[in-house]
């Protein structure tokens, strides 16, 4: 093992063997002392093993890691509008990142990114998703891209997101809602806030609804849910097969239930704009689409329908992501204790303390 020098360069490089075969690598300085110190951490490493670990860490950079990440996996796995929001948090952690190799990116550095961002005044749940794409990105580096042997978002703890505060319609609040988006996205928005609140699909979910998603026979709808790739149906009650069956009568060739003047699918962007439009001119405040879900869902908690089929209906793998809507109303749950007390022998016992 040595340093040398090429010609017409100030920066010094290394000379190394690894299990008899030969290897030169540049230190990336001109300092010959930091390079000596380099050249011995590489020896420490050649001895220990994991020299090789290190080395094809060092030959890869973020931008290289990200670029492949949205190319082989966000653009072809994920939604158009997830995929643009990986785009978004790239653009975020390129600012700390950009032109680091893996190697030199550690949980420190991670660590600090988070602190910085959140300092910055923004939500956690937007640093949340930032360092999710980050976690992602290496997990495909290091399970099969093998460029590294360790994830470094591991050693990092994520930011926490209150997620038990949510957001929904009053009755009141329904009524003018829907009065106030008449006339919205050539008047079916509407019709979309309807769609969401009986059958609690996300707004993607809707817009990319088709015609041959909908079984009138059976009154169900099918999809493809977004964040799971799987499907769900959900059944059609009385409201919303009333407003399918008004729809059908003029179905485009595009095969979208709603559709813009030109027959094409709306766009996320469009109904977000409108819909804020709507919430504006009803006077309602702090609410999202999103929370049209949340509405499905806590109006079945509160009319005592079971947490296992509100979690079914709204397609969550696990009953406790549906859990946090069980505390919104426990007089829902009264009817299930009032059986108790039919049992006989508390009858009894109740008599006898009274003295009847």
């Amino acid at each position: 093992m040595g340093l040398y020098r090429r010609k017409d360069s100030p920066i010094w490089w290394m000379s190394f063997s690894v299990n008899k075969k030969q290897y030169q690598r540049s230190t990336g300085t001109a300092d010959k002392r930091l390079a000596e110190n380099i050249l011995a951490k590489v020896k420490t490493q050649v001895v220990e093993g994991k020299w090789f670990e290190f080395d094809e860490a060092r030959q890869h950079t973020f931008e290289e890691m990200m670029e492949r990440y949205l190319n082989n996996h966000s653009k072809i796995s994920k939604s158009f509008s997830a995929y643009k929001n990986d785009k978004t948090y790239i653009k975020h952690l390129s600012k700390v990142f950009a032109g680091l190799t893996l190697d030199m990116i550690t949980p420190q550095l991670i660590s600090a990114y988070k602190t910085e961002r959140l300092e910055e005044g923004k939500s956690p749940q937007t640093v949340k998703h930032e360092m999710n794409c980050l976690t992602r990105a290496f997990n495909l580096a290091m399970r099969e891209w093998r460029w590294i042997n360790h994830n470094p978002c591991f050693n990092v703890e994520k930011p926490k997101v209150n997620n038990q505060i949510l957001r929904w319609l009053t009755n009141n609040e329904e009524e003018q809602l829907l009065q106030a988006s008449k006339g919205y996205l050539n008047g079916q928005l509407p019709d979309i806030i309807i769609v969401a609140l009986h059958t609690g699909m996300r707004q993607g979910e809707i817009l990319n609804l088709k015609w041959k998603d909908i079984d009138m026979f059976r009154r169900t709808i099918t999809i493809m849910q977004m964040k799971t790739k799987e499907p769900k149906t959900i059944p059609m009650n009385d409201t919303l097969t009333d407003l399918i069956m008004r729809k059908s009568k003029v179905i485009n060739m595009s095969g979208y239930v709603f559709i813009t003047s030109k027959g094409t699918r709306i766009l996320n962007t469009n109904l977000q704009r409108e819909f804020w439009k709507a919430l504006k001119a009803a006077e309602i405040t702090n609410f999202r689409f999103h929370d049209l879900r949340h509405t499905f869902a806590t109006r079945l908690i509160q009319n005592g329908v079971d947490l296992y089929a509100v979690a079914k209906l709204l397609g969550h793998k696990d009953v406790k992501t549906t859990q946090r809507y069980a505390h919104h109303h426990p007089e829902s749950l009264r009817q299930s204790v009032k059986i108790l007390d039919n049992f006989s022998s508390q009858k009894e016992f109740k008599n006898d303390a009274f003295g009847r």
